[in-house]
């Protein structure tokens, strides 16, 4: 199935430390990029992350925001730390001992001591297991999401293909007739030029000239390149690269047709390839 890179997909859960949240989105790049916004106390978390993503999508901007929101869950079972009590009931009566008048700790200044109060460590097997939930969940929903945007393009470059070979076919017959029709005023000319009725010297030259404005040749390729665009299609999987050289090739075959066009058919033929081509490549672009 032929993926898009653009996709959005969203996910949260309960989990032991709050509620999880996690959020996908996923654009255009050459590569697979994939950029995290993590909250700090999750951090370990992330390279689970990293790996469930790159096993699902090979190419793309991923911008991936994974936060926890502690209000919205169960409050965390607290305590008071005895070493850090310890540390301050020394450092108090080290303060007294220089300050006899000072006035003893108040409980409200021991609970604001940086470090009095300590949190017991949370559930991280189970908040793990939330996080790669969401995660497969997620990214279940972005891939869906791709493939359906996906297909619209592919359905697109299709339609493309299609104007492409039927105007391909409605010209090609047209073109042994203007090729003798331009050889016709070319022999026409070549007698004025040269000022004599010399038929080998004017038929060598025309012959000559024949070669240069042959274009069975792009005909074919150009032909090919459909087919292969339309077998890629069919195929699926990550075709973005291989549409985006396949699009250059038709690009440059529609070149070489307009740069031999011996008539105004031919010439105009070739623009509306260049054209097609280009929107073609535009819908490309968007693939994986």
């Amino acid at each position: 199935m032929i993926q898009s890179m653009t996709g959005y997909a969203a996910a949260s859960a309960d989990s032991p430390r709050g509620r999880l949240s996690i959020e996908l989105r996923s654009v255009n790049a050459r590569f697979l990029d994939l950029q995290f916004r993590i909250a700090e106390e999750l951090r370990s978390i992330e390279p689970m992350l990293r790996e469930l993503i790159a096993a699902g999508v090979s190419r793309g901007k991923i911008d991936c925001r994974f936060s926890l929101n502690q209000e919205a869950g169960s409050p965390q079972p607290q305590r008071l730390d005895a070493q850090a009590l310890a540390r301050l009931k020394s450092l108090a009566g080290d303060a007294r001992k220089t300050f006899p008048d000072a006035a003893p700790l108040r409980v409200a200044d021991v609970l604001r001591w940086p470090g009095a109060i300590a949190e017991l460590p949370a559930d991280e097997e189970r908040t793990r297991g939330v996080a790669e939930r969401l995660c497969r969940q997620a990214l279940d929903d972005l891939v869906a999401a791709r493939a359906r945007e996906g297909a619209k393009l592919a359905s697109a470059i299709s339609e493309r293909v299609v104007a492409m070979r039927r105007r391909l076919d409605e010209v090609a017959p047209l073109v042994p007739q203007s090729i003798a029709a331009y050889e016709e005023k070319l022999r026409q000319r070549l007698r004025e030029a040269l000022g004599t009725a010399d038929d080998d010297r004017i038929r060598m030259e025309i012959a000559l000239f024949a070669a240069k404005i042959d274009v069975d040749e792009e005909l074919t390729r150009l032909r090919a390149h459909f087919t292969e665009v339309e077998r890629t299609l069919e195929r699926g999987g990550a075709a973005g690269k291989r549409l985006d050289f396949l699009a250059q090739e038709l690009n440059r075959e529609a070149n070489t047709l307009a740069a031999k066009a011996a008539s105004q058919q031919v010439s105009d033929c070739a623009l509306e390839l260049k054209l097609l081509v280009e929107q073609m490549r535009e819908q490309v672009q968007n693939l994986e």
